[in-house]
């Protein structure tokens, strides 16, 4: 649910000069983004960085030698003109210089890009200003990993293709069978951090990858509304306590052909996760999760026989695991890794060796790690990006492998993105707060002060949109001590003496926050320009939300919904003690599990929330699939007093405000039987309620097409809340 959370929370909403228009909730962060310097960072081995021109055509570098001015380091023009003359047999159609690269030495970057016949990764060398090694794959191709020797395996449909650098394509996996998925990165449904379904041992000799069996999973039909007669696409979707898909790892060797399945065991169904190779390629490490997720077993494997070496060490709760990240092993020491978990407390760093020893615990007071970025100059710190401020900021850190010992690199409060030059002396810095747009700094790392400032963006509004006044509140749970982070958008042109109707926008589930200390808060452009049409717009991260520790999350287990709709409610007697708050004038609007907590509220304190809009709403976790829903909730059959408890089918009869329900017909993540099954409940139970599909569109809408969805919100809230 997460990944695709990240999708709708980044088109949000804006204020005023004039106010926002509708158009400009979608629009409008592209019209009014703060003046920055796009995919910057640092150049290998030197003390300069580069960026984008702003109109993307131009590689831009800024240096210490050069007084941190800018200058034009290489062009698309000049790119375009060497990859034609480097691959002639193919064409190409570069619309900006690529805004992706990987510096590997001081003057060459390597990049992908795609041609009419072939894909490829190519280096470039910005002096010479030539194409200087080529590697291609088929243009059908995707998923695209590659190896030291210049090996690349990537995906048809559902097999395992290798292209050598010769051009030879080997074949790695042949399954007619649609339901065998080989190399995906839809392993899991991507939990457990899953980003990839294959990797290269260090030498590019092996591949390891996922065999992902889902035979035994029935098919799932979503139906396409664009044909002459409509027609079913069927998915995978495994629901909550029924068959789930069975995993395996397999190792090839490219030189025989050879492949070896690691022998991870029954039960079948368990979860496969952390894949990373020893630097040796002799053996292969595997978190290996039992499908209750409470019981994790980190393995050791060996490649060449696939058999069990030793379990270096596991986790067991009550609650839950959940393993986030591979390891990391320290450079040129094969026998030391890095392992990142939230067992303890909070996701903090462990230095291990390959025998399951733990050599230093790396973690430091509550900070939450965000982001490592990885290891200095000399491989003996690691520099990585942390939470403080009780989640709300982001900043930078560097710690000591030998001591442990810990330092604050970035100090001023905000969101902090940064990264160290190659020689360990210069932070790029990049920070945004409140109340600041954006700015970029170069730090000294040693006095962590600002050497040059080389972005100090102004307000993007100012002549143009009046912002409305946004601030940060600080609430207490019900528990008593837990401090919750609130954001409190005051309606435009406010007048203390007068009262206001409330929009309410919540998420509330795991691996999201939407009250940060960023440029405005966090707040969306939607949220912004409902607050300029005279609502107060207020949002909360319950208990259960990201970046807050294990326990802040896992008050949740079995009962979702619960907890998180007591801090809500907390939330309301704070907006209530305030007298340009209008008490009967309250509505609330939220996606995902955000329109699970509004079907939640309004069923639940249907004597408070008057009208409510769910977009794509869990209703049942028991639709819900394995392993997200199982994960916090156990089965139906171990947990049925929690699934009954927070089903809202059996909370239908309880509706008493105006509820709109909008889903996309094609949604693969919560699946449209959701808000179906509670349509045909709120008929049964003789309640009204509102229902609109978005028959293109999947769990997020997206496009124009999203214009059309928050105008249809704005004035639903407008016909039954403001009147």
């Amino acid at each position: 649910m997460k990944k695709y959370l990240l999708s709708f929370l980044l088109v949000g909403s804006f204020a005023l000069a004039q106010n926002l228009t509708i158009e400009e909730t979608v629009l409008g962060p592209r019209k009014y983004a703060p003046t920055t310097q796009t995919a910057q960072q640092w150049r290998k081995d030197s003390k300069s960085i580069t960026y984008l021109s702003n109109d993307f055509s131009s590689l831009i570098e800024k240096s210490a030698a050069n007084g941190w001015t800018a200058s034009t380091l290489a062009s698309k023009a000049e790119f375009e003109t060497a990859l034609k003359s480097k691959i002639s047999n193919d064409e190409f159609t570069i619309r900006t210089f690529p805004f992706s690269i990987n510096w590997k030495t001081v003057n060459t970057f390597e990049t992908e890009v795609a041609g009419k016949k072939n894909n490829y990764k190519v280096t470039y060398d910005v002096v010479s200003k030539q194409i200087t090694s080529v590697i291609s794959y088929a243009v059908e191709g995707s998923q695209a990993k590659f190896a030291s020797n210049n090996n690349v395996a990537w995906l048809e449909e559902n097999n395992i293709r290798i292209t050598t650098p010769s051009g030879q394509v080997i074949e790695v996996t042949n399954d007619e069978n649609k339901s065998i998925v080989n190399g995906s990165d839809y392993v899991h449904r991507q939990e457990f951090g899953i980003d990839r379904g294959m990797w290269w041992n260090e030498k590019g000799t092996q591949l390891a990858y996922y065999r992902k069996d889902e035979t035994m999973v029935a098919n799932y039909p979503l139906t396409n509304w664009n044909e002459r007669e409509a027609t079913n696409k069927d998915i995978k979707y495994p629901m909550a306590g029924m068959t789930s898909e069975n995993v395996t790892l397999v190792i090839y060797d490219v030189a025989s052909g050879k492949k070896v399945t690691i022998q991870t065991g029954e039960p079948k169904d368990q979860y496969l996760t952390m894949v990373s190779w020893e630097p040796t390629g002799k053996h292969i490490f595997i978190g290996i999760l039992n499908r209750e997720q409470n019981h994790l077993k980190f393995n050791k494997y060996d490649v060449a026989t696939g058999a069990l070496v030793k379990t270096l060490f596991e986790e067991k709760t009550t609650t839950w695991v959940e393993p986030q990240h591979p390891l990391t092993f320290v450079p040129n020491n094969p026998s030391q890794f890095i392992y990142q978990t939230d067992f303890f407390g909070f996701n903090q760093m462990y230095l291990y060796n390959t025998d399951g020893k733990l050599l230093k615990n790396l973690g430091f007071k509550d900070v939450v790690v965000k982001d490592m970025l990885g290891f200095d100059a000399t491989n003996t710190k690691i520099n990585y990006i942390g939470t403080t401020n009780n989640g709300l900021d982001r900043q930078l850190f560097q710690v000591d492998l030998k001591s442990g010992k810990t330092i604050q690199l970035t100090t001023v409060s905000g969101t902090h993105t940064a990264s160290v030059s190659s020689d360990g002396t210069m932070i790029l810095d990049q920070y945004s707060n409140l109340t600041t747009p954006n700015e970029i700094s170069i730090l000294n790392i040693k006095n962590k002060k600002a050497n040059t400032s080389l972005v100090k963006a102004e307000n993007p509004f100012t002549g143009k949109i009046d912002l409305p006044k946004i601030e940060f509140v600080t609430l207490t749970s019900p528990d008593g001590k837990t401090p919750l982070n609130g954001r409190l958008i005051y309606p435009g042109n406010f007048d203390a003496t007068k009262k206001y109707p409330v929009m309410v926008y919540v998420y509330g589930g795991s691996h999201a926050q939407l009250v940060n200390n960023r440029w405005l808060g966090g707040a969306g452009f939607f949220d912004i320009y409902m607050a300029q049409q005279g609502y107060v717009v207020f949002t909360l991260d319950n208990r259960g939300s990201d970046s807050r520790g294990k326990k802040f999350c896992e008050v949740t287990h079995r009962n979702l919904g619960v907890n998180e709709m007591a801090d809500q409610m907390k939330g309301i007697e704070f907006l209530k003690s305030k007298s340009f708050v209008d008490a009967d004038k309250i509505g609330v609007f939220g996606w995902s599990y955000g329109g699970f907590m509004t079907t939640s509220l309004m069923t639940n304190r249907s004597d408070v929330f008057k009208i409510g809009v769910a977009g794509g709403p869990v209703i049942d976790w028991k639709y819900y699939e394995i392993m997200y829903g199982e994960r916090y909730m156990d089965t139906p059959q171990e947990n049925p007093e929690g699934y009954e408890k927070t089903s809202l089918l059996n909370k239908a009869k309880d509706l008493k405000g105006r509820l709109l329900i909008i889903h996309g017909a094609q949604d693969p993540v919560v699946v449209q039987q959701h808000s179906m099954n509670f349509i045909e409940a709120c008929i049964k139970a003789g309640k009204q309620v509102d229902y609109f599909l978005y028959p293109n569109h999947e769990h997020n809408v997206g496009g124009r097409d999203r214009i059309h969805m928050y105008a249809k919100i704005a004035d639903y809230f407008d016909l039954h809340l403001k009147k």
